[in-house]
């Protein structure tokens, strides 16, 4: 700032300083680079989908049991009655939105692994099916990305195929969690929800489910693959039952 000063000063006493040439010797400023914006914003984009699924029920209810004894206590009241109308809809294909998956953030979300999704067989719109999932990982990231979401581009690679990926069935018993899982086209992994998407739901439904569980999530070795299958035969069942 003192050389801008002086450089205005001398102007007016015609010395003839540039203005211009005083700007040019001021320190440029360091611009982020483009690489390390995205990379910060892949960051951000992981941090809030593990934060949304640890803390946002916990939070949520804490918030919800908060507000009746607020002068809010109406709003808390009301959520409580929609989610006593709306407790069965998880199970009955839920309610999943597709502006949720499509959101900017999936994609950073994708580039920070990254994930890909690959082809490599036809599926036929007129058929429903059951898809396992390995591995189980911590968070089933890929899982997420490539079935609840639309960032490795799931709709346009199977036209026609609905993807459900299956998780706990207690996560759905959280205010809003729930919700935003079902944004996502994600159901609770019990016999009720795959019968009523494998048979009373039309054709074109992709059943995803971690065949692992959480018994499996702990077996993250790299170059070891772990399969946990004892006990875990139901899918193959179910599948034979539907056809």
């Amino acid at each position: 700032m003192k050389t801008i000063i002086a450089a205005y000063s001398g102007v007016l006493r015609g010395t003839g300083a540039n203005f211009l040439s005083a700007i040019q010797d001021l320190p440029s400023v360091p611009w982020p680079l483009k690489s390390k914006v995205e990379k910060q914003l892949q960051i951000i984009s992981v941090m809030q989908w593990v934060l949304s699924f640890l803390v946002m029920g916990a939070v949520c209810t804490v918030g919800l049991l908060y507000l009746f004894f607020t002068d809010c206590w109406l709003i808390a009241a009301l959520y409580i009655a929609w989610l006593v109308f709306d407790w069965n809809t998880p199970r009955q294909g839920g309610r999943r939105s597709s502006w949720v998956r499509n959101w900017t953030v999936w994609k950073y979300f994708r580039d920070y692994f990254p994930i890909r999704l690959i082809k490599t067989h036809t599926l036929l719109p007129s058929r429903n099916y059951i898809f396992g999932y390995h591995p189980h990982g911590i968070f089933c990231f890929g899982a997420f990305c490539n079935f609840g979401t639309e960032a490795t581009g799931f709709s346009k690679k199977f036209p026609g195929i609905c993807p459900h990926l299956a998780t706990l069935a207690g996560n759905f018993r959280l205010p809003l969690l729930r919700d935003y899982l079902m944004s996502g086209g994600i159901c609770p992994v019990n016999r009720n929800s795959m019968d009523y998407l494998l048979s009373h739901n039309g054709t074109g439904n992709a059943v995803v489910i971690v065949v692992g569980g959480a018994a499996e999530s702990l077996e993250c070795i790299p170059g070891k693959h772990s399969v946990t299958l004892k006990n875990r035969k139901g899918f193959v069942k179910l599948a034979l039952q539907q056809g």
